[in-house]
């Protein structure tokens, strides 16, 4: 049974069910943890994913994209492998992958994180006999507060830089990141602008039953004086487009798990930076690893190697995932605004 899923050239593939998850390059059946980029591709005949991480992808790669909605814990069966997907915790849709095969149990995590963030369904600790996590954040230094304080810091600042004259600018990954700040925020302060590139997710949320604080989408012909004060939450990408200095004073505060090392904090520009991740931190990723009591652990992504040993040393066989086969590793602190 530790052959029920395999690392080929196009990523995990689990033969007899005949589907790959993530996979980075086009098949026929792609089973989907969440709707970012490195992990939803264009080009598959199928996709398998939650309800809300199709409504992603639709905006995101092309709004014909065929697919079948699985919602969690429903099943489907192919040639006896059972597929269930369950709640990950990272993002709206994020997903870990259950799959089951004549009593052999293989969790497939995608990105996760297991503090609740009041927009996402909350991850679910699977039990397993080959649990496969990532392990971006996988160093001690990474220790996430509760994220309450963290919102409170960002609000302290932002009316501090309201009382000053100053525009509110943070930088937020589009997708998950820049939702989760709206639904935590929009109680506390006065109006929160959004980038178009967000504003289109959250009409994908809407679509689906996901109802977001109201916003207003940033109208880069329309910008003068009125956006002093105002909170902004906009991409790294798009802090490079014109509309910027067009908005009078600002301050930029990066919104980040990366900003947990000293040397990110300044990068890129940013005035400030708080350290707000959707991914587990080290004592998650240690919690999760232990309490999938599973008899073998894959680590992917970041800093696999370091949770690798970690696992070793608690007596639970573990291999990182890319010596297991073939894996590209992602998610490394260049991508400082996820």
């Amino acid at each position: 049974m530790n052959n029920l899923l395999r690392l080929t050239d196009h990523g995990l593939y689990c033969e007899r069910g005949d589907f790959y998850i993530d996979p980075r390059h086009a098949v026929d059946c792609a089973v989907i943890t969440h709707a970012h980029a490195d992990h939803a591709r264009a080009g598959h005949r199928q996709y398998i994913a939650h309800p809300i991480t199709l409504a992603f992808m639709r905006r995101r790669l092309h709004s014909s994209v065929a697919g079948l909605a699985l919602r969690y814990g429903e099943t489907v069966i192919r040639n006896g492998v059972q597929l269930s997907l369950h709640p990950a915790g990272h993002v709206p849709g994020s997903s870990q992958v259950h799959v089951e095969y004549q009593g052999y149990v293989a969790v497939v995590t995608g990105d996760y994180k297991l503090e609740p963030d009041g927009l996402s369904d909350p991850f679910e600790q699977l039990r397993c006999n080959l649990f496969i996590t990532e392990s971006t954040f996988a160093l001690p230094v990474f220790r996430w507060r509760p994220q309450a304080e963290v919102f409170g810091e960002i609000v302290e600042w932002y009316r501090a830089n309201v009382a000053a004259g100053l525009t509110t600018v943070l930088s937020a990954y589009a997708l998950g990141k820049a939702q989760r700040l709206i639904h935590n925020l929009a109680p506390m302060v006065d109006e929160i602008i959004v980038h178009k590139s967000i504003a289109t997710l959250n009409e994908a949320l809407e679509e689906v039953g996901v109802t977001l604080p109201q916003c207003t989408t940033l109208n880069p012909t329309r910008l003068n004086a009125s956006t002093v004060g105002s909170l902004i939450i906009a991409t790294s990408q798009a802090l490079r487009e014109g509309w910027v200095g067009r908005i009078g004073p600002y301050r930029i505060g990066a919104i980040s798990g990366w900003m947990a090392l000293p040397q990110m904090s300044n990068r890129r520009g940013a005035d400030r930076g708080f350290v707000l991740s959707d991914h587990a931190d080290w004592p998650g990723l240690q919690q999760a690893v232990k309490a999938s009591e599973a008899e073998f652990v894959l680590a992917s992504h970041g800093y696999s190697d370091v949770l690798v040993r970690w696992s070793r040393e608690q007596g639970m066989a573990a291999e990182e995932l890319d010596k297991w086969g073939k894996e590209e590793k992602e998610g490394q602190p260049e991508d400082l605004f996820r």
